[in-house]
C-alpha cells in the first residue's frame, strides 16, 4: 500500500516541484475524483486541470498540472498514481515540468520558421533545448552555428535518402530527442521513418489544409482568387500532409494581393503556427485521438 507524502504547513509551498499528468482511458464515472485523490495523497496542489470526454470514441482525456513539496520524489508520485491508473486502465505519463524537451530542427532553404523558433528559444519563451539542426542544404549553417548549435548537412538524393534517414534516427537516439520539427524541411520522409517518429515529429504545411497541395501553393491560391490563406501544423504520418492537426491559422487576402504578397503573409502565418504547435506539444497539451487530436490550449 502506498504511503502518502507529508505536506508542508502551507498549501502553497515556498519551494515546490511541478509535474504534469496526462492520461486517457475509457470514459466512466469517478476518473476525476480518483486522480484528484491520488494527487492529494502526494500532497499535491492542482494548479491547472482540463478534461474532455469524446462521445464518438468513448475515450476520456485529462491533463493536470500540480505542485508538490520539493522533497517529493518522482518514484513516490508514480507509486501513488498507480492504483487509480490501474483501476481505470489508463494510458498515462507523469512529466517533471522542470525537464526541458530536447528538439531536433530540420530545414531546407526557406528558413523563416527556423529563424522564428531560434528567436523564441533564445529569449526564453520557448522553454526547450535545441540539440541540433539538420538540413539538406548549407544555407542555414551560419545562422545555426551563430547560435552555438550543432549543424548537420546531409544532402538528400534518391541514392542517399535512406542513409540520411538512418543518420537522423541515430541522432534522435544519441541526443534523446523528444521531438523532431520539420521547419520547412522540403523532403518527404519515408513511410518507415514516419512510423518510427509518429507522435514525435511535427510538420508545417504551407496552406490551410486540405487545399493547394504541391508546388507553389500561394501562386495556386492567387490564380483561384482566394480571400483567405493559412497554414497547418500537424504530426507527420506516412500519409503525406494528412497527419493529426495540432494548430492552424488564417489571414485575409484581397484582390490587390499578388503572389509575392501572399508569400510574405503566408510565411508569417507558417512561423506562428509552427511555433504554437511546438509549444503545445512540449507543454504536454496535445493528445492523439485516432486521426484527430485533443488540444488543451492555454
Amino acid at each position: 500500500m502506498s504511503t502518502a507524502i507529508k505536506a508542508s504547513h502551507s498549501p502553497y509551498y515556498a519551494k515546490a516541484k511541478r509535474f504534469i499528468l496526462n492520461l486517457s482511458c475509457r470514459d466512466r464515472r469517478g476518473i476525476v475524483a480518483g486522480v484528484s485523490s491520488a494527487i492529494n495523497l502526494g500532497a499535491g496542489n492542482i494548479s491547472e486541470s482540463a478534461q474532455f470526454g469524446d462521445t464518438r470514441s468513448g475515450l476520456f482525456f485529462m491533463r493536470v498540472a500540480f505542485d508538490v513539496p520539493i522533497d517529493a520524489s518522482f518514484e513516490e508520485l508514480r507509486a501513488l498514481m498507480r492504483p487509480v491508473t490501474e483501476e481505470f486502465e489508463m494510458t498515462w505519463t507523469l512529466h517533471d515540468a522542470a525537464r526541458r524537451s530536447q528538439l531536433i530542427l530540420m530545414v531546407s532553404r526557406f528558413d523563416h520558421c527556423l529563424q522564428d523558433l531560434l528567436f523564441r528559444w533564445k529569449i526564453g519563451v520557448l522553454p526547450v533545448d535545441i540539440a541540433a539542426v539538420v538540413s539538406n542544404h548549407e544555407d542555414a549553417r551560419a545562422t545555426v552555428e551563430g547560435h552555438g548549435l550543432p549543424f548537420h548537412h546531409w544532402p538528400v538524393t534518391p541514392d542517399t535518402k535512406e542513409q540520411a534517414e538512418k543518420k537522423l534516427l541515430s541522432l534522435v537516439k544519441e541526443v534523446g530527442a523528444d521531438l523532431v520539427v520539420l521547419a520547412r524541411y522540403m523532403q518527404v520522409l519515408s513511410d518507415a521513418l514516419s512510423r518510427e517518429l509518429f507522435g514525435r515529429a511535427i510538420n508545417i504545411h504551407h496552406s490551410f489544409l486540405p487545399a493547394f497541395k504541391g508546388a507553389k501553393p500561394y501562386h495556386q491560391a492567387f490564380e483561384r482568387g482566394v480571400k483567405l490563406i493559412g497554414a497547418t501544423a500537424h504530426y507527420v504520418t506516412a500519409d503525406l500532409d494528412e497527419g493529426p492537426i495540432i494548430a492552424q491559422a488564417t489571414e485575409h487576402a484581397t484582390h490587390a494581393d499578388g503572389p509575392n504578397d501572399l508569400v510574405v503573409i503566408g510565411r508569417d502565418i507558417e512561423a506562428r503556427v509552427l511555433a504554437r504547435a511546438v509549444a503545445l506539444h512540449v507543454e504536454r497539451r496535445v493528445f492523439l485521438n485516432g486521426s484527430r487530436t485533443v488540444v488543451f490550449d492555454r
